[in-house]
């Protein structure tokens, strides 16, 4: 009896103890289960995470590409006012030229002016030494006239 007794205490002890390695597997397997079922919400929470992210680059990556568009319009705006631009400085550039040859046109034609003006002015003077002259030699012929009226009554005073 005492053999069965031992055997029987061998066999709860051994039971005690397989219920002690089961009790461990089973919290370690609860522990597993907890740490797995934080992982998986930790996933859920990193996936909702990774697609407010996408989203987020998504709408960044579209206002990316409004702002290169923008870009690129304004930088053909740009362009097309440096090529203006440029085309207005050549313009100036060449209306310069023009305004620096009329410039030395009228200079000379004022020059010439002045000239003109310095002959028709000494054509005046002249012109009014000649109608002097002319005056002068007037007075003398109705002076001349006048003692030739008087020669020829006294003249014809003698005849009678």
């Amino acid at each position: 009896m005492d053999a069965i007794r031992k055997k029987m205490k061998s066999l709860k002890d051994e039971t005690d103890g397989l219920y002690a390695i089961i009790q461990k597997f089973e919290d370690a397997t609860k522990e597993s289960n907890a740490l797995a079922d934080q992982a998986d919400c930790d996933i859920r929470d990193y996936g909702k995470k990774v697609h407010g992210f996408e989203i987020e680059f998504d709408e960044t990556l579209d206002k990316l590409n409004k702002a290169n568009e923008s870009f690129e319009e304004k930088d053909k705006m740009h362009k097309e006012v440096e090529g203006d631009i440029s085309a207005l400085t050549r313009r100036i550039m060449l209306m310069e030229e023009e305004s620096k040859k009329a410039e030395i046109t009228l200079a000379n034609t004022v020059t010439k002016l002045a000239i003109s003006s310095k002959q028709a002015d000494d054509v005046l003077k002249k012109v009014k030494v000649v109608e002097s002259k002319c005056m002068n030699n007037e007075v003398t012929l109705e002076e001349l006239d006048k003692n030739l009226r008087q020669t020829s009554k006294m003249a014809s005073d003698n005849e009678q």
